[in-house]
């Protein structure tokens, strides 16, 4: 049953949504988002075409495999990038000038199997000492297009770690199975954006990465200039940065950043 403060939020949604769609009653809302904002978008979309009517359809690939299906002329209503990947975008001139919000943020966590030993990562020398112990790691790759792998690999660099790990570090993005090595336990230890290993069976989500070591990815959504249903657009993007929002965003590893530019 929603809450009141959920029905408030789409009944003021609906207007907006309204006056927005002018002749149309459904659009199709076409969103090109990287993986880890993707597991909540799609929750926040049921609700909202439930709600509201529009259909909201999903394109889900890192940051760089996006990039190149813009480059290609494809030309979708939503991205739900990078901060700093809007930024290109917006400078490029591929998106409509103003439409852009923050929505969320995540950090890095580390995971194991489900019933393995946790290791401590409550520090930067527990998270060293973690590192050097497994037998295997897993971790996106630092020139796969994302944003994750560079972070990391500056991360174990200023551990003093790079050399000494690298021999035993397997890479792969999460969208690509590399949770999924650690659930099967062919890799002891993973890194990886915690949204993206929550909804993975078979883990353990240790914790996140302590302060002096974290990396946090702030997730802009904006409007593509190209986009065949720009009015039906920004409304599902107030619902990706609405108080009502939070929570979901909460239950999916990640932090509400409410309508932030």
């Amino acid at each position: 049953m929603r809450t009141p403060s959920f029905r408030i939020s789409y009944a003021v949604l609906l207007v907006a949504s309204v006056s927005a769609a002018s002749a149309s009653l459904a659009a199709d809302i076409r969103v090109f988002s990287s993986g880890a904002p993707a597991n909540v978008a799609r929750v926040l979309a049921e609700r909202f075409t439930r709600d509201i009517g529009d259909r909201v359809e999903f394109t889900v690939a890192n940051p760089a495999g996006i990039q190149e299906k813009l480059r290609s002329g494809e030309t979708p209503d939503i991205v739900l990038l990078p901060g700093s990947v809007v930024d290109g975008l917006e400078k490029s001139g591929a998106l409509r000038p103003g439409s852009r919000s923050n929505v969320a943020r995540v950090g890095v966590g580390v995971v194991v199997r489900t019933g393995a030993p946790l290791p401590d990562v409550s520090t930067a020398d527990a998270v060293r000492k973690a590192l050097l112990d497994a037998r295997s790691i897993v971790c996106p790759d630092p020139i796969g297009g994302g944003v994750t792998g560079p972070a990391l690999a500056r991360m174990m660099e200023q551990l003093g770690i790079a050399d000494a790990v690298r021999p035993r570090i397997t890479l792969r993005q999460a969208i690509a199975g590399g949770v999924e090595l650690v659930a099967k336990g062919e890799v002891e230890l993973g890194l990886f954006n915690i949204s993206e290993v929550l909804p993975v069976k078979g883990v353990t989500l240790v914790g996140p990465l302590p302060a002096e070591l974290q990396s946090y990815i702030v997730f802009t959504a904006a409007i593509h200039a190209g986009s065949a249903a720009p009015g039906p657009a920004a409304v599902f993007i107030k619902v990706l940065s609405a108080p009502a929002a939070r929570e979901h965003w909460k239950a999916g590893g990640l932090e509400s950043i409410r309508g932030g530019s």
